[in-house]
């Protein structure tokens, strides 16, 4: 039986990539007085409802996903959380 995941993946850029938006952002806030703010980096936050066998399952779904289209592995870096929805979703094809 399968079961619905939800996971919240989060897409930075790596530390040694320069980020132009990030300090763009970071200019912005210290013409604004927020002088306190060190650095900026800006990513993406995406959330993905998807049917696995259990939860490792999802896990190496989710992996791929992100590995072959949310992020570039030469400049990004991911992370995700994972969670069982207990609610099931109807999910459209």
């Amino acid at each position: 039986m399968t079961k619905q995941y939800q996971a919240q993946i989060y897409v930075t850029l790596r530390p040694s990539v320069l980020d132009p938006a990030g300090t763009a952002v970071q200019a912005g806030l210290k013409h604004m007085g927020y002088d306190s703010v060190i650095s900026v980096r800006i990513g993406k936050y995406v959330e993905v409802r998807l049917t696995a066998q259990d939860v490792a399952d999802a896990s190496q779904k989710i992996d791929q996903i992100c590995d072959q289209l949310l992020a570039n592995p030469v400049i990004e870096n991911y992370r995700f959380e994972l969670e069982e929805l207990t609610t099931p979703v109807n999910i459209r094809s």
